[in-house]
């Protein structure tokens, strides 16, 4: 007995349908993925690059209303901005929130502020800054 076979010769007719789907969904994968990726490079360029204002917390001291926050901010020396700074309680509450601006030309700003609090935070910290 011989078992009949359903496959067409090979290289007699061309490729199949098959095979001509899985190189067009080849492609279509190659051009979506190019498109994504310079979509993420655009995105990540336009956060770094159009950021003029960075900060960070040197450090903190903590009393029962208030919490002096040493801020480090550097800067364009044309920017102007502000940064939003919090404190929270040992349990987690936020117990003060304030907006500090920098109008000042220089690049580097080094600044103790002083965050009002309802009750005693047990931190400092820098939510954000923005430029104006």
């Amino acid at each position: 007995m011989s078992t009949v076979s359903t496959r067409l010769p090979e290289g007699r007719y061309g490729r199949s349908t098959d095979e001509r789907a899985d190189h067009k969904l080849k492609i279509a994968a190659v051009v979506l993925g190019a498109v994504l990726l310079a979509l993420v490079g655009y995105l990540a360029w336009e956060h770094v690059g159009q950021s003029k204002i960075s900060a960070q917390v040197v450090s903190f001291q903590t009393s029962d209303d208030a919490v002096r926050i040493h801020l480090e901010v550097h800067k364009d020396a044309d920017a102007h901005g502000y940064c939003t700074l919090r404190s929270r309680a040992a349990d987690g509450t936020e117990v003060g929130r304030a907006d500090f601006h920098f109008d000042e030309h220089a690049t580097r700003i080094d600044r103790t502020v002083t965050l009002r609090t309802t009750s005693r935070g047990t931190t400092g910290e820098l939510l954000g800054c923005h430029a104006d």
